[in-house]
C-alpha cells in the first residue's frame, strides 16, 4: 500500500468517527430512541438499512472522486 492511500484511509476513518459523533452530541435523546428502535428491528430490516447505507456511500464516493 502506498503512503498516500494509507493516509486517505485513515483520514476517511477519522471523518467517519466525526460524522458518527454528531448526532449523539447534538440530540442524544433522539439518537438513543433511534438506536433502540433499530436494535429491536429484525435482521432483514437491519440488513436493508446497512445495504442502503453502503450503496449511498459508494454512489456519493463515485460522484465525488
Amino acid at each position: 500500500m502506498s503512503d498516500q492511500f494509507l493516509e486517505s484511509l485513515i483520514a476517511g476513518f477519522c471523518l467517519m468517527l466525526v460524522f458518527e459523533g454528531v448526532l449523539p452530541f447534538l440530540a442524544p435523546q433522539q439518537w438513543r430512541e433511534t438506536v433502540t428502535r433499530i436494535a429491536q428491528a429484525n435482521d432483514a430490516t437491519i440488513r436493508k438499512i446497512g445495504l442502503g447505507s453502503m450503496i449511498a456511500g459508494v454512489v456519493l464516493l463515485y460522484f465525488l472522486v
